[in-house]
């Protein structure tokens, strides 16, 4: 009896002191998990933070590649380099003077995209418009983006001189680019070109669209104040 009850309670000891010991192991491991997983986080943070550097970087050496591209360009005319002439495969006629003269200068894409975009930025949309209009009828097979086409749309538009350009722009957008940022913005400046040249039904058309699916959008309140003035004009004709 009593040899039976000393070893029930070595047992007992034995089995908490092997139950501290397990615990300890447990609360040593749980601790350099958490600090394996403390350090995972903090080199994850690094990696998202060095990979926003690198893009960064990269999108300012780009914008300084367009900006030495540009500034050749501006060199190469300002010295009044001619270089061997190129007849063009297609002679945009421009109302207000060719800008671009494709078939004097040996114009490449990158040279054309770099004036094209600087012009844009600087806000002299006429000259923008030529170059991005030069652009696609010269080189039809490079890619044009979304943003390609509605700094375009935007430049024929500012002009005052090619709504034409500027609404088919617009087109190629809204039909090849359905989730672009730049899509409802689309809908907005081909609406108002559209206005521009009389064509009232297809402002009415793209105001209405506006009015039951983007009511709460800032385009919606450019055009309404537009819409509700032809309204006004119709109803009292």
């Amino acid at each position: 009896m009593y040899k039976a009850i000393k070893l029930t309670v070595f047992a007992t000891l034995v089995t908490s002191v092997t139950s501290c010991g397990f615990m300890n192991h447990i609360e040593e491991r749980s601790a350099q998990i958490n600090h394996q997983e403390d350090t995972i986080l903090q080199l994850s943070k690094e990696k998202r933070e060095l990979k926003y550097e690198i893009s960064k970087l990269k999108t300012e050496i780009a914008a300084l590649e367009t900006k030495n591209q540009y500034l050749s360009v501006q060199l190469k005319e300002s010295m009044g380099e001619k270089p061997a002439r190129k007849i063009a495969s297609v002679a945009p006629v421009y109302d207000t003077g060719d800008m671009v003269k494709f078939d004097v200068y040996k114009w490449t894409p990158e040279q054309m995209l770099a004036v094209a975009k600087k012009e844009f930025s600087l806000k002299n949309f006429e000259k923008s418009a030529q170059f991005f209009d030069t652009y696609k009828h010269q080189f039809p097979t490079k890619k044009m983006d979304d943003q390609f086409l509605f700094q375009a749309g935007v430049a024929a538009f500012e002009s005052g001189n090619h709504y034409d350009w500027a609404i088919t722009n617009f087109e190629k957008l809204v039909e090849a680019y359905p989730t672009s940022e730049f899509y409802r913005g689309s809908k907005l400046w081909m609406a108002l070109a559209n206005l521009k040249i009389g064509n009232e039904d297809k402002f009415f058309s793209a105001a209405e669209e506006f009015r039951k699916k983007y009511r709460n959008t800032p385009e919606w309140k450019i055009l309404s104040s537009h819409y509700e003035k032809i309204v006004q004009r119709h109803k009292k004709n």
